[in-house]
């Protein structure tokens, strides 16, 4: 079913306008529609306090997707927990984050988030808009033990990614201007530091260092706000928050790994 089937709840004892209202917890899980017909859970949760959001979803192939949204610091992280192979000598699951820059309507504010309502529970939704897929060269590293100065939740979310949180170099500048400490960021080798560096799927050797590339879909997010216009009982016209846009949107992500066999998922089939 497709259509904007999730609506605002907005509380009668809403504050006034111009006034900071309580901070607000909740979470929401929507029945989502995967590409190739799938139906998975996906959790949305919002804290309207700390300013952020997360979404969370188990994506067709068994990995575990995350996207954490911290507007204050302007910041959002996307981490993937994928199952590993067994038989070809990978461990139980690889964890990956890729942090990048929170541009200004991207999502719903976390305020609004916290006030999604579903009328039918038990819907599967797909959304109404697909966004382009993005494509990201993520050339630096992020040290994780000083990423909270970036992102308070990085130490949460990349927990099981310490030694592979990525980001780029144009999102570091704009951090940087901001006042992030430059120190706990890393350059990282491109080909044009390595002419033998190849893309994973090009390279025969798994024990050579390649550029990896990982691709990750949010199926359904709350995209933008919809208005609705209302008419008292002078004419005066106004509008008012009625409703959500969702929408799609998928990411591809380059990045170099010290060996292939980090990386398996990317070869030839």
């Amino acid at each position: 079913m497709r259509g904007p089937a999730l609506w605002l709840l907005w509380l009668a004892l809403a504050p006034l306008p111009g006034a900071p209202g309580p901070a607000v917890r909740a979470e929401l899980r929507v029945r989502v529609r995967l590409p190739g017909g799938q139906v998975t859970e996906e959790r949305l949760q919002a804290d309207s306090g700390a300013d952020c959001i997360s979404l969370e979803l188990r994506a067709a192939d068994g990995a575990l997707v995350t996207l954490t949204a911290d507007f204050r610091q302007e910041v959002k992280i996307f981490r993937a927990l994928i199952l590993g192979e067994l038989e070809r000598g990978q461990s139980q699951f690889q964890a990956l984050c890729f942090v990048t820059r929170l541009h200004r309507n991207e999502i719903i504010p976390s305020e609004s988030m916290a006030k999604l309502r579903q009328k039918n529970p038990r819907t599967v939704r797909q959304a109404e808009e697909v966004r382009g897929l993005e494509h990201l060269s993520m050339d630096v590293a992020v040290n994780f033990s000083k990423g909270a100065q970036l992102s308070s939740h990085i130490h949460n979310v990349c927990a099981e990614a310490k030694e592979a949180i990525y980001t780029r170099e144009e999102d570091v500048k704009f951090w940087l201007e901001k006042g992030v400490d430059g120190s706990m960021f890393e350059v990282l080798p491109q080909t044009s530091d390595l002419p033998d560096l190849q893309r994973c799927k090009l390279c025969a050797d798994r024990w050579k260092p390649c550029i990896c590339s990982y691709s990750l879909s949010i199926e359904w997010y709350p995209c933008m706000l919809k208005y609705c216009k209302s008419r008292d009982a002078g004419g005066k016209v106004s509008s008012y928050k009625c409703g959500i846009r969702s929408c799609q949107k998928g990411y591809t992500f380059d990045y170099y790994v010290p060996q292939k066999q980090l990386c398996l998922w990317d070869e030839e089939t």
